[in-house]
């Protein structure tokens, strides 16, 4: 069973919905990536995606748009980045890495290199924005002879025959976009959230997870009443950026501790629904 699947198969005893908290590998800088990525364990991740930087990071806000800025003047690549997964694999081989990003770096490795290096450096998915499912069946493929999840969005605007086909296709979870517009844009509609689930899951049994617009434990504690995950993205990196670059990672570890009190709050709401 993979990190990913056994962690969700996990929490779903509990009743627990997943942290998933987002940070861009490299910031502030790249030596800072691995003490973040234990920071962020420390204090309740379940999973932990990785923005790897690029240039012109279409679906992101502001604040995520500055850190791959932040990241790509620091000398951040997607090769040094998978270095930073490998090194952290050994000291914790149970959580579970997801890299988030666009296609230009993945291309500029070439998939079967990237899929091949990923696994060796102990990546357990990736999403990749600008994959879309109908054009995605190589990237699949080699995803799979790497035994690496390929991870979907879906969003509010999503047709049918989308929803359907990344029902089919997506391994590990499915991301769900909360909101129409950019990372960090707005406060969401949890019962549009939760009418949208509802139609994903009649369609599969691969968990869903909720991003875009949760930006604080409240909010978090709503989402994880019905989501099998609960994506914190903008918010933690607008603590990196506010803070020293050697306080970064205790920053965003303490308020990913908040949220993780939030969504831990939410295991009776869940065992009452």
């Amino acid at each position: 069973m993979s990190r990913i699947a056994a962690t969700f198969e996990r929490l779903r005893a509990g009743r627990r919905a997943a942290l998933v908290p987002f940070v861009t590998a490299g910031d502030p800088t790249p030596a800072h990536t691995i003490a973040m990525l234990r920071a962020l364990v420390a204090n309740g991740a379940d999973v932990v995606e990785l923005g790897v930087p690029f240039s012109d990071p279409m679906a992101d806000g502001p604040t995520i748009q500055r850190a791959s800025e932040r990241a790509l003047r620091a000398g951040t690549g997607l090769a040094m980045i998978l270095d930073a997964v490998k090194q952290y694999r050994r000291e914790d081989d149970r959580t579970p890495i997801v890299l988030m990003g666009y296609a230009n770096p993945v291309e500029h490795m070439g998939i079967a290199s990237f899929a091949s290096r990923a696994k060796d450096s102990g990546v357990d998915g990736v999403l990749i924005v600008d994959y879309p499912p109908e054009e995605s069946g190589a990237w699949v493929q080699a995803l799979a002879g790497a035994g690496i999840d390929p991870i979907f969005l879906l969003a509010p605007t999503s047709s049918e025959a989308r929803i359907d086909l990344v029902s089919r296709m997506a391994k590990g979870y499915i991301y769900y976009v909360s909101l129409k517009g950019v990372t960090g844009s707005a406060h969401i509609d949890t019962a549009d959230v939760e009418r949208m689930l509802a139609r994903i899951r009649a369609r599969t049994a691969v968990p869903v997870g909720v991003g875009f617009g949760i930006r604080d434990p409240q909010t978090a504690r709503a989402i994880a009443r019905f989501a099998d995950a609960v994506v914190i993205g903008s918010r933690i990196v607008e603590e990196i950026e506010r803070a020293e670059p050697d306080q970064a990672a205790a920053r965003a570890g303490a308020l990913l501790a908040e949220f993780r009190a939030g969504i831990d709050a939410a295991v009776g709401d869940r065992a009452a629904a």
